[in-house]
């Protein structure tokens, strides 16, 4: 079972996560895009990575913006390092 991060552990990470928050317990940004098909291609891919993670964010599209939300089921809807290694991932999907 992954463990909870720390409030530090988590605002550590952040900054190095360019326009992630932290809010609800869960770490968040939200993706703009010139168009759906941009956005939509994003998604894929990002789709992609989360699940060769097997781990999978919160993800709410409406036509060209994409908001991304990541917390870990079986640590209580709380940030883990998984949350974190996804989000870099997702950056690097850009």
């Amino acid at each position: 079972m992954a463990q909870p991060l720390s409030h530090d552990e988590i605002s550590e990470a952040l900054e190095f996560l360019n326009g992630w928050e932290l809010g609800d317990d869960k770490i968040k940004k939200k993706f703009e895009f010139n168009n759906f098909s941009e956005a939509l291609g994003f998604i894929v891919r990002l789709g992609l990575e989360a699940e060769k993670q097997v781990h999978h964010p919160g993800i709410y599209n409406v036509y060209n913006t994409v908001k991304i939300e990541l917390s870990t089921h079986d640590a209580g809807n709380k940030v883990t390092q998984k949350d974190v290694d996804l989000a870099q991932a997702i950056e690097s999907v850009l």
